[in-house]
């Protein structure tokens, strides 16, 4: 009878065993996930700093106030604007098309990089990586681990994700991973200019002390703690889980419903993050209407997950696949958000004198498997080719730019920190090297863009790349492989001509070699190194002779 039970414990373990190694990758994740929960209180309410009751000199004439707007991972053909619009036109953007009509269009805009914290720490210093040291996206604590093991487990026909063990599990805090107190932010300046500074949602710049929004330069700030737009069972929430992506299942089981009031605890936003975001800036443009302001809005939408509101996903139609319609409708609802800011401007009477700047921090992301998001350019998010850092960007100030201007002139991120403090009459950092270039002149008629060499880099770690004239360079040190294209006659960068034209190759790596020389050192190691194929989503099969970059994040 012992003799019985004692096999019957030993299968139950091998069972219980075989269970645990079967769904190895589950039950990690959900220990990864549950790791890094943190408690959220019940909503409360936000009280913005109000200004004065009346204007203390002529706002008509005094500086600007400036809405500096940022979307995450929206794709250059999603934007009606550039000729193409969701899900092949049937979604437009005519509130953003609005916005653009009223000022200055930059058809050649770039990301800083292709991916968004470092394009976001450009926006702010107006500095390359190679100064500052922000070089990779600053990412959770075991998100390298999950990723890589769900990536090489699909067996998708790519070369292996590799996972930095070190640096993931003894590298620098999730947290203390941000922008260096000592950088100087454009909205340090703006409020050294006499502005009130507020920024409200996406910060991905640090956590710490040092790092986190009223450390850089922001009076007030209303944080998106955490990344769902409402929660995954909401009554009003339509939820597209994208099965074959891992991102998106560790976003999933990690994400919480969360913001953060001036590094308050964390509570529940007031509803849909976009319009949660939208509703609580047009309470700052109305407390401020009376004093100049800065307004950082840096939306959520459209990255991952995909969620929206059953209203939305009601009214873009029966569009498919519903990845697509989930998609369409986060669209539909930023566009609404740029619109209503719009209109409160103009309801409170500072249409006029209001600088409005509508940019993304990088291009669309194939890991979402749509495969339009960044048409004609090749490329995703986590690519430097043209889809993956091609952004919109739209810089209105009435009455200085005319409508309807557009400049063909490349342009960067890197440029929009000393554009504001132009535009505000802030005094540049004294000692600090500016990489960026005043854009002002030229959207007002009165000048032109000139950088040095007329050169634009990119960067992330091995992966570096130069855009200078219409000739780009992009080197892989990994794969030891370097693509050259002519942007003049080939806009997409379907011809590499890094063979046929070695004079043109040597002379655009000696640009990169002389401007990665006296680099700083990145302030952190990257945790994953992810195949990323150029022109196939994680959706579409991998044929041999697929082109891929490799990425170190």
């Amino acid at each position: 009878m012992l003799k019985k039970i004692l096999i019957g414990l030993v299968l139950a373990v091998l069972v219980v065993a075989g269970l645990a190694w079967f769904n190895k990758k589950a039950i990690i994740l959900q220990i990864a996930a549950s790791s890094g929960k943190v408690e959220v209180a019940a909503n409360r309410e936000v009280v913005w700093d109000k200004g004065p009751d009346a204007p203390e000199t002529d706002r008509s004439a005094g500086p600007p106030n400036v809405v500096f707007i940022v979307a995450d991972d929206l794709g250059i053909n999603d934007i009606s604007t550039f000729g193409g619009g969701v899900a092949g036109g049937l979604v437009p953007t005519p509130n953003i098309d609005r916005l653009a009509a009223r000022g200055a269009i930059f058809n050649q805009a770039y990301a800083g990089t292709g991916t968004c914290a470092p394009s976001r720490a450009m926006l702010m210093t107006g500095r390359y990586p190679t100064r500052t040291g922000f070089e990779f996206t600053p990412t959770p604590d075991g998100m390298g681990r999950i990723v890589s093991m769900f990536t090489n487990d699909q067996h998708r026909g790519l070369p292996p994700t590799i996972w930095n063990k070190e640096a993931d599990e003894g590298g620098v805090p999730f947290a203390e991973q941000g922008l260096p107190g000592e950088e100087v932010t454009i909205a340090e300046l703006m409020k050294q200019a006499g502005y009130h500074t507020v920024h409200i949602g996406k910060w991905h710049l640090g956590r710490s002390e040092e790092s986190r929004p009223t450390s850089q330069g922001f009076d007030e700030s209303l944080l998106m703690a955490s990344g769902l737009y409402l929660p995954e069972g909401d009554p009003d929430v339509v939820n597209a889980k994208l099965d074959f992506d891992p991102i998106d299942k560790f976003l999933w089981a990690r994400m919480q419903y969360a913001a953060s009031f001036n590094n308050s605890e964390w509570f529940e936003p007031g509803g849909y993050l976009t319009d949660y975001w939208t509703e609580e800036a047009g309470k700052v443009i109305e407390a401020n209407r009376n004093r100049p302001f800065f307004l950082y809005l840096a939306h959520w939408g459209v990255h991952t997950p995909l969620q929206a509101t059953k209203k939305d996903y009601d009214a873009v139609g029966d569009i498919q696949p519903e990845r697509l319609r989930v998609y369409a409708a986060m669209v539909r609802a930023l566009d609404r958000s740029v619109g209503e800011l719009m209109d409160k401007l103009e309801a409170e009477g500072l249409a006029d004198n209001t600088v409005v700047v509508f940019t993304s921090d990088n291009g669309g992301a194939g890991y979402i498997g749509l495969p339009e998001v960044n048409a004609p350019y090749r490329g995703w998010k986590i690519t430097l080719f043209e889809g993956g850092i091609r952004v919109p960007m739209l810089l209105s100030w009435p009455g200085h730019i005319a409508p309807d201007t557009r400049i063909d002139t490349p342009v960067a991120h890197v440029d929009l920190m000393p554009t504001l403090a132009a535009i505000a009459g802030a005094a540049l950092p004294a000692g600090i090297e500016i990489d960026g270039e005043d854009l002002l002149p030229e959207a007002e008629g009165t000048g032109k863009i000139s950088r040095p060499d007329d050169a634009i880099y990119w960067s992330s770690g091995y992966y570096r790349v130069v855009r200078a004239g219409d000739w780009k360079l992009q080197v892989n040190g990994k794969q030891e492989k370097s693509w050259l294209f002519d942007l003049g006659s080939d806009p997409t960068e379907q011809t590499n001509l890094a063979e046929t034209r070695p004079e043109k190759l040597a002379e655009l790596q000696a640009l990169i070699d002389a401007h990665w020389a006296n680099a700083r050192a990145p302030l952190y190691p990257y945790k994953i190194e992810s195949p990323i194929p150029v022109d196939k989503t994680s959706a579409d099969t991998i044929e041999p002779g697929d082109e891929y970059v490799y990425w170190p994040n």
